[in-house]
């Protein structure tokens, strides 16, 4: 994680929030619990720049929250692509459903409700980027699971894996800290993969699929 004023210069010198997510991001902020857990304007610009590398036909995220990562990985969908976003929480439906519709997104995102752990076995892929931003101590299962409707050569993209440096710490042990710490170590030691873990924001997971 970068020291304050190295992030402030680093912010300063990327592409800045587009207008419509700013107001998103206000707006999560006023009505929403825990607003922290939103991907914020450098990890949304790191979103979208990964995403229009890619030009993914179809994303999965796993944690939608208010919309505002599903909105930066759609700006760099392929012509036709479609990404598909599973929230726990339905009380966010109507709000992610208006952002949606303002960022003109209604007919490229497919919204799903429930658990991931639920939801994840209904779904059949392939799917060129993964996005997993959701429970932490069940990073790992999700891993596995969208592992094999991960198409050969696609990413998986995992949030917060550095945990505010708790993963690194191993005298914490809360369930939180440990399941990210036991899948930053799976997929560390996986053959099938490649990884680079970026010290940003609370640190994010790349992987490539061999």
């Amino acid at each position: 994680m970068l020291d304050e004023h190295i992030r402030t210069y680093v912010e300063s010198v990327s592409s800045a929030e587009p207008d419509i997510l700013a107001a998103l991001n206000r707006e999560t902020h006023l009505k929403v619990l825990y607003p922290r857990m939103l991907s914020g304007p450098y990890q949304g610009r790191l979103l979208s720049f990964i995403s229009h590398m890619i030009q993914p036909k179809a994303i999965l995220e796993i944690g939608t929250f208010t919309g505002y990562g599903s909105i930066c990985l759609a700006e760099g969908l392929a012509e036709g692509g479609k990404l598909t976003t599973i929230e726990r929480n339905a009380e966010l439906e109507t709000m992610i459903r208006k952002w949606l519709a303002k960022t003109g997104n209604t007919e490229k995102v497919t919204l799903l409700f429930g658990p991931a752990k639920e939801v994840l076995p209904t779904l059949t892929g392939p799917f060129d980027l993964v996005f997993i931003d959701a429970d932490k101590y069940n990073y790992l299962d999700y891993y596995e699971t969208v592992f094999p409707i991960v198409r050969q050569g696609g990413f998986i993209l995992a949030d917060n894996v550095l945990w505010d440096g708790k993963v690194a710490d191993l005298t914490i042990t809360d369930k939180e800290t440990t399941g990210l710490r036991q899948f930053n170590d799976a997929v560390s030691n996986d053959d099938r993969v490649d990884t680079v873990m970026l010290p940003i924001r609370d640190g994010l997971m790349l992987v490539r699929k061999r």
